[in-house]
């Protein structure tokens, strides 16, 4: 049976054509969702695919600084990198800007959202500290200090209000410690508070009551809490196989909201169809089985929990937005990766790239070292009996 060729020689080079591909699906999609909001509030039908290009660019510079150095020099920074984020995360709870009743993002020169740098840098300092304990064959417990940074950043998050995104920081984190081996009594004590958890934060805001109401039933709430679910599904179901055609989409026209951030996807469905859809799961798909290659060659424990970590920032916010926006889960506020806008969690997003793929250059670096080339055989030349 003859092999289908691939673009690709190895998982790096897949991660990078994946990630290309994935860019310029969502840069197309990004524009298409947003130049009506755009053109009719801020006379500019190009502001949200600028503001796009402008992150992609310096994501771009830090995935390719973070490509070429090497991960394990960056382990001494990670407690600092931390301490740095939660400096922030306080920082936005007193100054920072409020929009639709939160407080998410921070103006120092730009405005950022500081949230998007805590998950990496909980997958930093998490994998930085477990990672010579996978090497040295040590116990793992979830009562250490990384745990205990990563639950601040998590905390100060959940208060913005923004509990995707802490639940984003803190299951990183956590599946992490599960990969390092954590014991099964310290994964049951878990599960217990994370239940409690839930079920407490549930209670506290009466809008996510609402959320869990209408994620049961849409329809019967689709003039206030399921509103959003069920324009998003009937944007889906639109769709067809191949859409209405790019830029077509009737949703973004203010019957969506947040059609160019948390609904993209529906944007996308709506406009190229099923097949358009089929595509990205697909290249999400091929980025969760190349990153855990790349996690599985990686020759330490440190390069195999960057690896595993920087694949499930992606992979698992990706299954996480589309099970959103298809009903699957509640809405909670979480972007699919490179197709949905966002500046901030573009170029971490594209920074977690750049360290899957210093990880993979350094594995297929160290394997070539393990098994060098064999020497050319020498031809033997017998001299004739005289």
């Amino acid at each position: 049976m003859r092999k289908i060729a691939l673009p690709w020689s190895g998982p790096v080079e897949a991660i990078v054509y994946i990630a290309l591909a994935l860019g310029l699906i969502g840069t197309i999609n990004i524009f298409s969702a947003s130049f009506v909001k755009a053109a009719q509030q801020l006379n500019d039908p190009y502001f949200f695919l600028k503001k796009h290009l402008q992150a992609a660019a310096v994501g771009v510079v830090a995935c390719a600084v973070l490509a070429r150095a090497d991960y394990r020099r960056l382990r001494p920074f990670t407690p600092l990198v931390a301490l740095g984020v939660i400096v922030l995360l306080f920082a936005v709870l007193q100054t920072g800007l409020a929009a639709n009743g939160a407080k998410r993002w921070l103006k120092i020169g730009i405005i950022f959202q500081p949230s998007e740098f805590a998950k990496l840098a909980a997958l930093l300092v998490t994998a930085a500290f477990l990672g010579p304990l996978i090497d040295r064959r040590r116990p793992v417990t979830i009562f250490s200090w990384p745990a205990v940074l990563t639950a601040v950043m998590g905390a100060l998050v959940f208060k913005q209000p923004d509990m995707g995104t802490a639940v984003v920081i803190v299951a990183l984190s956590l599946l992490l410690y599960g990969i390092a081996g954590l014991p099964k009594h310290e994964f049951i004590l878990l599960g217990a508070a994370a239940i409690g958890g839930a079920v407490a934060a549930a209670v506290a805001a009466p809008y996510r009551a609402q959320r869990i109401a209408a994620w049961f039933d849409p329809w019967a709430h689709q003039q206030d809490a399921g509103y959003q679910i069920v324009q998003s599904l009937l944007a889906i179901g639109s769709g067809g196989l191949t859409g209405v055609g790019l830029g077509m989409g009737a949703s973004k026209f203010y019957y969506l909201p947040e059609a160019h951030t948390d609904f993209a996807f529906a944007i996308l469905c709506q406009e190229l169809g099923f097949v358009a859809a089929a595509v990205v799961l697909l290249l999400f798909i091929l980025f969760a089985l190349y990153g855990m290659q790349i996690a599985l060659r990686a020759p330490d424990g440190y390069g195999m929990l960057l690896a595993a970590g920087a694949t499930a920032l992606i992979v698992c916010q990706a299954v996480g937005n589309i099970a959103m926006v298809s009903g699957v889960l509640p809405v909670t506020g979480v972007p699919l990766p490179f197709i949905s806008y966002g500046g901030t969690a573009l170029m971490v997003n594209l920074a977690a790239i750049g360290l899957l793929i210093s990880v993979g250059r350094r594995a297929a670096s160290s394997k070539g070292m393990a098994e060098p080339k064999p020497e050319p055989k020498r031809l033997r030349v017998t001299r004739p009996h005289v």
